[in-house]
């Protein structure tokens, strides 16, 4: 039997590669739902390929454009809009499985409702866990569902470890996150000023899309991957580390108490982690290429202490501070760096800034302990609003 998938962010980067993913085994899998947020075109195309029994948009607008042109083509998909209907899509009985892939804080009611419902979900968005932590994981264990890491930092760690999770704790010394260190490892950090949106989009060695380049570009993906990695696997802060390694060979690692280390490697695509989570415990081919160990060039790897790093990537320890404070703090340092990044996107604020704001906004909102999705919701506005206010001085 074929499993029912839903995928949320279908237009994006990760949407994208797992519907390349999904069209390579039909047998295997059923596309449910898609859902975007205003690609009209490209969601069309996708819904005429796979011929999904439902389209979100979450934009009413867009709906309305999507569903007059999916009747005109004569496509079976009923067309929906708003949050209601992508919790809807991702928490429909008869779904067996969900690709969170929505950017931002905006994926985490959806992933909140597939939780709750008991899904498979393949977790590619990092703010629910950076903004929902434990309200989040208290969801997954009340609706028995099965948690999948999709970035390929986590996916690799994950496929490190050993299968029981209760045997983590006596077993592992501490998880080690790469970093390929972005477009601007070896830049001047006193010049970081000058960096346009162009320059930093355009990352060495991954596809990826624009909110998410930025981050790589700070490495404020590395802070939120490092917090996301504390409430994954459930290890303390100070048994998590981070080394840059541009060549993105080595995705992760897990270093034991013996001092042996097991890491994963491949080549950067990120149809691999994908694939592997749409068919775990089996594996299924991703159409990655196989890496090559007869051409592999050399791996290296730099300390986030050494050659100027820790000017150049100031956001990065901002991890670690925002986990040893308050629950609430992560959540206050997501929204003021979604803030930031469309600030720098828009050209209103400096490269060098979004630093300064982030900082600016955790200094500002008080720390609090939410414990409901509305407390989340309400500190992640209460953030960016200070965030924004804080934008507007800066431009």
């Amino acid at each position: 039997m074929r499993q029912r998938i839903t995928v949320l962010g279908s237009t994006g980067s990760i949407g994208k590669n797992t519907l390349d993913v999904l069209a390579r085994h039909p047998e295997r899998f059923e596309v449910f739902a898609l859902s975007a947020a205003t690609q009209v075109e490209l969601l069309l195309a996708q819904c005429a390929q796979l011929r999904p029994r439902y389209a979100v948009m979450a934009s009413p607008a867009h709906a309305q454009e999507l569903a007059e042109k999916i009747k005109q083509n004569s496509l079976p998909t009923h067309v929906l809009q708003g949050i209601d209907a992508i919790e809807k899509i991702a928490s429909d009985p008869e779904v067996d499985t969900v690709m969170a892939a929505i950017v931002g804080a905006a994926g985490l009611a959806p992933c909140l409702a597939a939780a709750r419902a008991g899904k498979r979900l393949l977790l590619a968005n990092k703010e629910a866990l950076v903004v929902g932590g434990e309200v989040f994981l208290q969801a997954v264990r009340a609706g028995g569902a099965t948690l999948l890491p999709i970035d390929s930092e986590h996916s690799a760690i994950f496929q490190s470890l050993p299968d029981d999770p209760a045997t983590w704790p006596a077993r592992v010394d501490k998880i080690i996150l790469t970093a390929s260190g972005g477009p601007f490892r070896t830049r001047a950090p006193e010049t970081l000023r000058d960096v346009t949106p162009e320059q930093a989009c355009a990352h060495p060695n991954w596809v990826m899309g624009r909110k998410i380049s930025v981050d790589s570009a700070t490495m404020m993906n590395k802070a939120l991957e490092v917090i996301e990695a504390r409430y994954l696997f459930g290890l303390a802060p100070e048994q998590l580390d981070v080394v840059i390694h541009p060549q993105s060979t080595i995705h992760s690692m897990v270093q034991y108490r013996d001092m042996s280390v097991v890491a994963q490697l491949g080549t950067p695509d990120m149809r691999v982690p994908i694939a592997y989570g749409l068919s775990w415990p089996e594996r299924v081919a991703s159409g990655a290429a196989a890496l090559d160990f007869r051409s592999l060039a050399a791996m290296t790897f730099e300390s986030i202490d050494d050659h100027g790093h820790a000017a150049r990537f100031p956001g990065l320890r901002l991890a670690w501070d925002a986990l040893g404070a308050a629950p609430g703090t992560t959540v206050v340092l997501n929204a003021a760096n979604e803030v930031a990044v469309q600030a720098f996107l828009d050209r209103r604020i400096r490269f060098d800034q979004i630093h300064a704001l982030n900082l600016e906004t955790l200094s500002t909102v008080p720390s609090s302990k939410p414990d409901s999705l509305d407390a989340l919701l309400a500190l992640d506005a209460q953030a960016r609003s200070s965030a924004q206010q804080h934008a507007a001085r800066m431009g």
